[in-house]
């Protein structure tokens, strides 16, 4: 439990993700009690989750005990635990199996989680990818349809179990698709005895009219283009408009006939939403939210009102202000976590020291997106100029990106061996399931 001390300032963070933990460790020299409150007992390296579920990477590789990260840091105390409710007019938070924990401050980084856009029936037959639970069973749905396929009979049903659709063409389902195409094209051929994995089907449904709609359009094309190399099926303008356990129903541009794609195995990567905690306090403080259920921020990250109160990461609707410009959103995105929680520790000490608040300007460093083997594209800021480039070297420049920050040594060098053996094997080594009853 937090120190009993009141002569220190008791700081709690509610969750341990890019921006919560990087708020901690932004505070390790101060004379505070911070207690850091997650319902995981890990730090997910989300960018590279997509990996776990396609069998590439094994969970330990992207995930590190949030108590061996702090375990240096004596301000801090880790709580396992779910944050329920926030009484913002006692200053306490309380947890769902445990005591309630009073603040001084607090920082609310509780992250996202999926949108099905109103229609949650659909979650059951499409899964999102936001934790390991999510990359696990996602990996058995597509490793089981590949086995339920072998032992099927009827040419028609085996063509369905190896018909795969990712709907969503951002990142996460640009890297997901092309991460399909090379297990069926790459992996796979030559294990199975009745089908050719390779026939398999892999479909990327994206409604608007490009994927990657972050990077500049010309981007977008090449990532399309590599996707199609790969044999991925792009279809743009194509609204999902139902989902079952055997097909999804889509809804194409321009007017045109809804049509039916059988299917058994469908990632789900369309929307996200905020995490319900955050539309939970921006209800009882009166304070508005927008359509994802973000929190709206005051520039300095905290509530309005509520200085003592700072929303960070994918739970706030945040924009970047620097001066001589106008304001404007900031992504929801690692980098864009990982300095809002700088921010807002750095607020924390300023209003200790009697400061006034700084608002949070956000340095855009650019995108990137993997599409598949020697395959990715980059849009890279920096002070010295803009660089847009793909193929090869965008790939390299996203591997070793992501090597860099990976949270902790041992990750680096995992992640590093095991990249370096499907580069040269062709072969995903985590395909291990214990569920064997098809989705």
């Amino acid at each position: 439990m937090p120190s009993t001390d009141n002569k220190k300032t008791r700081i709690v963070i509610v969750g341990c993700g890019f921006g919560g933990l990087e708020a901690a460790r932004a505070l390790s020299d101060a004379q505070v009690d911070i207690t850091v409150v997650d319902k995981t007992n890990h730090h997910l390296f989300q960018p590279l989750l997509y990996q776990v579920a396609t069998a590439g990477l094994s969970a330990p590789a992207i995930a590190a005990p949030v108590r061996y990260l702090f375990r240096k840091q004596s301000n801090v105390t880790t709580l396992l635990g779910e944050v329920i409710a926030i009484d913002t007019g006692t200053r306490h938070v309380q947890l769902k199996d445990g005591p309630s924990l009073p603040y001084d401050h607090l920082i609310v980084a509780a992250g996202a989680t999926h949108s099905y856009f109103g229609r949650d029936d659909w979650a059951p037959f499409a899964p999102g990818l936001k934790t390991l639970d999510d990359a696990f069973e996602i990996r058995r749905r597509i490793l089981l349809a590949f086995e339920a396929a072998e032992k099927e009979p009827d040419a028609e049903r085996r063509t369905a179990w190896l018909t795969f659709v990712v709907i969503g063409g951002g990142p996460t389902g640009v890297e997901m698709a092309g991460t399909l195409a090379e297990i069926a094209r790459h992996t796979l051929p030559g294990e199975f005895r009745r089908i050719d994995p390779a026939s398999a089907r892999i479909l990327l449904l994206e409604g608007g009219s490009r994927i990657l709609q972050a990077m500049p359009e010309d981007l977008s094309q090449r990532a399309r283009e590599q996707l199609e190399k790969l044999g991925v099926e792009v279809r743009l303008d194509a609204r999902v408009t139902g989902i079952d356990g055997g097909s999804v129903e889509v809804k194409p541009g321009a007017g045109g006939d809804n049509y039916i794609l059988a299917t058994r195995c469908v990632v789900w990567a369309a929307g996200v939403a905020a995490s319900p905690l955050g539309r939970q306090l921006a209800q009882a403080l009166g304070v508005a939210t927008d359509r994802a259920g973000r929190v709206a921020v005051e520039p300095d990250l905290s509530l309005p009102g509520h200085p003592e109160i700072s929303v960070i990461g994918d739970l706030a609707a945040a924009k970047s202000y620097l001066k001589g410009h106008a304001p404007r959103d900031v992504p929801g995105v690692s980098p864009g976590a990982k300095q809002m929680g700088r921010a807002a520790a750095a607020n924390i000490l300023r209003r200790l020291a009697g400061q006034a608040t700084q608002p949070f300007h956000y340095r855009d460093y650019g995108n990137l997106a993997t599409i598949g083997r020697n395959a990715a594209v980059v849009d890279l800021a920096s002070p010295v100029g803009h660089f847009k480039f793909s193929g090869y070297f965008a790939w390299l420049f996203w591997l070793f990106a992501h090597i860099y920050f990976l949270i902790g040594f041992r990750n680096r060098i995992v992640v590093l061996i095991d990249w370096a053996s499907a580069y040269w094997s062709k072969q995903r080594y985590a395909r291990v399931v214990t569920d064997i009853e098809p989705a």
